[in-house]
């Protein structure tokens, strides 16, 4: 699921790419027509070639990043940013190549069997300190994962895992965790159930190792600041101004360190500003850039290559479905519904090659047996209908005992992107519903924290795959998951879940997954609006760098500096 930025393959399945292809067909023909011309542009700049964003001598790049990460606790992250730095400077069992292939990490070999796995990590596997990462180190980590009062709303994940799911609703001691370690370097882990992708989700970065002694000499700051976290990954953080830059430092005692070409990344630049970030990369600031509707005709007229890719994720409008809260009511949700088209707002507000509308919480590039999930199973179509809407809207003030809907606090970012498509929602809402719509602008951090602690009635949401199985959605919405933000419940549902969890049978897992889609349809669960992809500009001499659908993203580890556009043609 990744994409090397000078390559225009990726490893979605071929059936899966067909299916793309059928997408970006049906696109709005101007689009498409402009990013064919654009692939054939001049691949170089000689501000972007020249400026300080490459240093060949110190094999080092400066980036730009759109914000600090939230949590660098392994055992608690949540979210990209996070993930992004998590992912160059830790490593997991477990790791995701170039090609998006699961390859060996720490551990240099497993078996996974019905009833567990048994992991075997490489001897030469090492802490930044220079001290062995030890099977040990696998199970403290997991442990706190789902200790409750760690509240890590990644304890999910770890379900499969034998008495994980006893011990996150506190009803027995983390230690009853179904993880051991017979050897230093063997971890044994025993399921609950048996677990048919256990190896995606190993890969992901709640099952990253945390070191016990190190953990506790830290006093509840794991993770708080470069001195906080010991690494075992690619990079190090070398330093760390909060709100301002981030450094990476090649780590000596990587056991891969020498397929690591780079010495150092910098992000000098802490900005969601996508224009000023253009800006920076047009100085040489930065050697990658990404482009929103705003930007895109700037950069256009540098002449400058565009890369496209896609991150795998789908974004949507969440409800609060916590009592009390009117977004409760499944009849005000969908007059919303059917009035919300993801054609519009894609095409004629964000405006970005790239970018899909959808209908569905499962997206295109999702593999199913033989073909794409959604080609084997087509979701629900649901037609636009202002008459319907406002049917569906009289319906929800019956049931609320109201006159009129209270105006409703829709929670977004205060990027750009964000601030334009609350914007829009509050627009088409007022027009067609004669609803009124308080937006609430927060940076990232905050934003996170009121989704958790419930503090809105929608929100422009988003999730990204952590491993590629439709189940990183399926159970997004299960009554368990803590990224559950509006605390949707659904017996059903819950046991659709199940069943996908549990079944070796993969034609009954699809077809749980089709019954939780048509779910999150007919109970307008939430409004999916589109699948991200992006379009970006990059230095021509930064080379090797790997756009994903799972995992870090951008992935830098095994990027390096080519020649120049002058060695190019001497060559």
């Amino acid at each position: 699921m990744s994409e090397i930025v000078t390559d225009t393959g990726d490893s979605f399945t071929r059936a899966a790419g067909r299916q793309l292809a059928l997408l970006a067909l049906l696109a709005v023909l101007s689009v498409a027509l402009l990013m064919y011309v654009l692939n054939w542009l001049s691949a170089s700049s000689a501000s972007t070639a020249n400026g300080s964003a490459i240093d060949a001598t110190a094999r080092t790049i400066t980036i730009a990043m759109a914000s600090e990460p939230p949590q660098l606790d392994s055992t608690r992250a949540t979210d990209q940013v996070s993930g992004f730095v998590l992912g160059h400077v830790m490593e997991g069992l477990l790791r995701y190549d170039v090609h998006a292939a699961i390859v060996p990490g720490v551990a240099e070999r497993w078996e996974i069997r019905n009833d567990g796995a048994t992991f075997h990590l490489r001897a030469d596997a090492r802490w930044s300190d220079g001290q062995p990462v030890t099977a040990n180190d696998f199970i403290f980590a997991w442990r706190r994962v789902v200790d409750p009062a760690t509240a890590s709303e990644y304890a999910f994940i770890v379900y499969p895992i034998r008495n994980a799911e006893a011990i996150n609703r506190g009803e027995l001691p983390p230690e009853r965790l179904g993880v051991h370690a017979t050897d230093d370097r063997t971890l044994e882990v025993e399921f609950e159930r048996p677990v048919p992708y256990f190896e995606k989700i190993v890969a992901a970065q709640t099952f990253l190792p945390v070191r016990e002694d190190f953990f506790t000499s830290r006093d509840g700051r794991y993770g708080a600041d470069a001195a906080d976290l010991l690494y075992d990954g690619p990079f190090t953080i070398s330093r760390w101004s909060h709100g301002a830059e981030l450094h990476f430092a090649k780590n000596p005692q990587y056991w891969d360190r020498g397929n690591v070409l780079l010495e150092r990344i910098d992000a000098q630049y802490i900005t969601s500003d996508y224009g000023a970030t253009l800006n920076l990369f047009k100085d040489g600031k930065v050697a990658l850039a990404p482009l929103n509707s705003d930007t895109l005709e700037n950069a256009l007229e540098q002449r400058w290559h565009l890369r496209r890719s896609s991150d795998g994720g789908v974004f949507f409008t969440e409800f609060n479905h916590r009592p009390g809260r009117v977004t409760g009511n499944v009849h005000l949700r969908r007059a919303m519904q059917y009035v919300t088209d993801s054609g519009e707002l894609v095409y004629r507000v964000i405006k970005l090659p790239g970018n899909l509308p959808t209908v569905s919480l499962f997206p295109y590039w999702m593999p199913g047996i033989r073909d794409s999930f959604r080609t084997e199973h087509p979701p629900p179509k649901l037609q636009l209908d202002a008459s319907r809407a406002r049917e569906e809207l009289h319906l929800a003030e019956q049931e609320l005992g109201v006159d009129a809907i209270p105006p409703l606090v829709m929670l977004a970012g205060e990027d750009p992107l964000s601030s334009k498509q609350a914007e829009y929602f509050q627009d088409v809402y007022r027009r067609q519903l004669g609803l009124t719509i308080k937006i609430d602008k927060q940076i990232f951090k905050q934003r996170l924290a009121k989704m958790t602690a419930g503090d809105f009635d929608l929100v422009l949401a988003g999730w990204g795959p952590d491993y590629a199985d439709p189940l990183t959605f399926a159970d997004l919405f299960s009554s368990w998951n803590l990224n559950n933000r509006g605390r949707y419940s659904n017996p059903e549902l819950d046991r659709l879940v199940r069943i996908a969890q549990t079944s070796l049978e993969q034609e009954t897992r699809m077809d749980a997954f089709a019954a939780i889609q048509r779910i999150i349809s007919d109970d307008a669960v939430v409004l999916p609006n589109y699948e991200r992809g992006f379009v970006f500009v990059i230095n021509p001499r930064l080379e090797g760098v790997v756009r994903r659908v799972v995992g870090a993203d951008p992935d830098y580890t095994h990027a390096f500096i080519g020649p120049t556009p002058t060695d190019r043609s001497a060559g």
